[in-house]
């Protein structure tokens, strides 16, 4: 009985260690779209945030993303590494610091071509100041951050 007790317990501890794994990308607690539905081409092409639409999507790491448009939806999937936000969606600056933390979608920065999400006004006006800097410890930081 100890043996079999034994065994179940380390079950468990791999099952839950599995589970403490968090997803790439983003989608907050109850929902499974990336950036909050916001359509990530749009930053790029109109220069703001603007909501996407559930009749334009697909499916990108396991996220479902909405756009505003047919062509914005094309755009996205010829290319999705170009405009899906860097680290999954997560605040770039949390990453940087070593955790994770929820991107918002209007807390944004495009950087070398890359959109970058913040968790707040607060916190991306700290990131504003050496985004740089913080770009290159969060890619250190990046994907290992997500195992924590």
């Amino acid at each position: 009985m100890t043996k079999l007790l034994a065994l179940f317990t380390f079950a468990l501890c791999m099952a839950t260690g599995a589970l403490a794994a968090e997803p790439a990308v983003y989608t907050g607690l109850l929902s499974n779209t990336g950036a909050g539905g916001y359509d990530t081409v749009s930053y790029f092409a109109a220069g703001r945030a603007t909501k996407g639409s559930s009749d334009y999507t697909t499916v990108f790491q396991g996220a479902t993303w909405r756009f505003a448009n047919a062509e914005n939806l094309a755009l996205f999937e010829a290319n999705p590494e170009r405009f899906a936000p860097v680290y999954g969606g997560y605040c770039a600056w949390a990453v940087a610091q070593g955790y994770l933390a929820k991107g918002d979608p209007q807390h944004w920065t495009i950087r070398n071509d890359r959109l970058y999400l913040n968790y707040s006004q607060s916190i991306q006006d700290r990131w504003l100041k050496n985004p740089d800097g913080f770009i290159q410890q969060a890619n250190a930081n990046w994907p290992s951050v997500l195992e924590k």
